[in-house]
């Protein structure tokens, strides 16, 4: 089947807060080897490893000074290469992470490309004399607080660097820059890799004239428009399809930071030959205060019908002409429960009502590691957050600045950091969550001995076989992967409710997103005679009659 990732769910893992296989309290490729059993056990179709390539680890990976090499703490290409094999025989294919706007500022290239100003490498990399002041070549601001530029003393220019000053831009305007990544795609593909997530891919091409940014307040630095969709853009990803990716079996994915679902049809268009979907970002945004000089540190009330709102408009622009790729959660967001639901009183019933939402749309379902049991938030003191997103922030925004309090960055940290993501995955109840025997190379949820992969296993309704169902279903039901869509409800402040249409058949997909008992009244109207519960999160429900608790949620075949 060649669009055999449509009806594939996808898995992701974070490899360093995984599993540990040898004690020294980093997870490695060994630890995923361990647990394909388990993941063949969930049902899911596809991994995606987030970097493991060799890298200075200034941003968890997504610093790479060897594409070709595995990162040792990780383990070795040996490794890597049976780890490809054994998930092939376990029925999972694997999808590689591309990080490929940016560099380590350690790789080879970029050590060579700041020695001089005509060497082969010199352009493989954006580089720009300063102003007549000295000062940056424009107020560009870099994502993790700051300017864009550092100066750079050995070749005497300013270089771009979107991320941390450690994540040197490249060059993609280079046609030379350009082949080494498809080779280095071609290598890991030749080796088994079945596709790849693309990491900010929609900032590989910049707007050459490099112009400031409008000044709309006292900020000196600004992120927007200019960091993203640049002008060869469109042009660069066929170029990659038509040399690398139309030559295999593959599965893509881009995030795509900016992106409208316009812009989305542009990648994903089957016609267009480029992607095969893109992350958006607009769901995840509903919850921060736009144009806020804190970013996404300022925090507004979540507004259930803003979500039902974006979600429904990227579902029905990209129907028949794109794809979507639906998630909630990966290493860059926190736990959904925590951030838009309850986390302690209905934790599971919160857990599965999110879920439901998500897998029952038109789409490939991505899970992030422990999603599939309920995992949640932690409220670490800020000295213990590992993320140099928080770290940057904190000193730019709180110390320097004085934009926001400790006290409500740390509410915000609590509620959107990253590190949310990344503590160690629990599978036990045993000391350091059975995720390493050492010590663990970062701080263990306090929760896990009540929240666990073992216990999840051993209770026939936990979150872990409610995803198992709905993976099942995806698996199963035509409807779910090429029905249409319609919202219900759109108002409705507490019940995100929606129907999937085929010429077959129509399904109602119904949630409350609330703490509340909340009537159905209002959807009877679209229930016939044929109530067929095809899955529910409260197991005595039968039709639509009675009332919704909290965060009930069920898909029930109407016709």
């Amino acid at each position: 089947m060649k669009d055999w990732w449509k009806n594939s769910v996808v898995y992701q893992i974070y490899p360093r807060s995984f599993k540990d296989s040898n004690g020294d309290g980093f997870g490695d490729l060994r630890g995923i080897i361990e647990k394909l059993p388990y993941l063949q056990n969930l049902g899911i179709d596809v991994l995606w490893l987030s970097p493991v390539f060799d890298s200075p680890q200034d941003d968890n990976g997504y610093d790479i000074s060897d594409y070709r090499k595995i990162y040792a703490g990780f383990g070795s290409n040996e490794d890597m290469d049976e780890l490809i094999r054994k998930a092939h025989e376990h029925g999972i294919k694997i999808v590689l992470d591309l990080v490929v706007n940016h560099t380590s500022d350690e790789h080879a290239w970029f050590v060579e490309s700041r020695k001089s100003k005509d060497n082969d490498y010199s352009d493989y990399y954006i580089w720009k004399d300063p102003k007549a002041d000295g000062s940056e070549p424009n107020n560009w601001g870099s994502s993790f607080c700051g300017s864009a530029w550092e100066y750079d003393e050995e070749r005497g220019q300013y270089y771009l660097h979107f991320y941390s000053k450690k994540q040197p831009d490249l060059n993609w305007e280079n046609e030379k820059v350009r082949q080494e990544i498809y080779d280095l795609m071609k290598f890991w593909m030749d080796k088994g890799a079945d596709g790849w997530r693309m990491d900010v891919i929609a900032s590989i091409s910049k707007d050459q004239s490099f112009p400031d940014y409008p000044k709309t307040d006292d900020r000196k630095y600004y992120t927007g428009k200019y960091h993203s969709n640049g002008p060869r853009l469109h042009e660069f990803i066929h170029e990659m399809n038509r040399e690398v990716l139309s030559k295999y079996d593959c599965m893509t994915v881009g995030e795509a930071p900016g992106s409208t679902p316009e812009v989305a049809r542009l990648f994903t268009d089957p016609e267009r030959e480029e992607l095969n979907m893109i992350f958006t970002f607009e769901h995840m945004n509903i919850d921060r205060i736009p144009g806020s000089v804190n970013r996404k540190w300022a925090l507004k009330p979540f507004d259930l019908r803003e979500l039902k709102r974006v979600m429904t408009e990227w579902q029905n622009k990209l129907y028949n002409k794109g794809w979507n790729a639906l998630y909630f959660e990966n290493h860059d967001q926190p736990r959904v429960i925590s951030r838009w639901g309850n986390d302690t009183t209905y934790r599971e019933e919160c857990a599965k009502a999110y879920a439901t939402v998500l897998h029952g749309m038109q789409g490939t379902p991505y899970i992030y590691q422990g999603e599939e049991i309920g995992m949640t938030n932690v409220h670490f003191p800020l000295n213990e957050y590992e993320d140099i997103e928080v770290r940057n922030a904190y000193q730019d925004l709180v110390i320097k600045n004085k934009t926001i309090t400790e006290d409500d960055f740390r509410k915000a940290v609590w509620n959107k950091s990253r590190d949310n993501a990344r503590v160690p995955m629990q599978w036990d109840d045993s000391e350091n969550a059975g995720f390493t025997t050492g010590k663990p190379w970062f701080r263990i949820s306090d929760r896990y001995q009540e929240i666990n992969v073992k216990k999840a296993l051993e209770k026939n309704d936990s979150v872990f076989y409610y995803y198992k169902d709905l993976i099942r279903l995806r698996h199963e039901e035509e409807l779910l992967t090429e029905g249409d869509y319609q919202l219900l409800l759109p108002e409705d402040e507490k019940v995100f409710a929606y129907l999937r249409t085929s010429e077959k058949e129509q399904w109602i997909v119904v949630a409350n997103l609330s703490e509340d008992t909340v009537s159905t009244e209002d959807l009877a109207e679209y229930v016939s005679d044929k109530e067929d519960i095809k899955i529910a999160n409260y197991k005595d429900r039968t039709g639509i009659k009675e009332n919704l608790r909290p965060y009930e949620a069920f898909m029930m075949r109407i016709r």
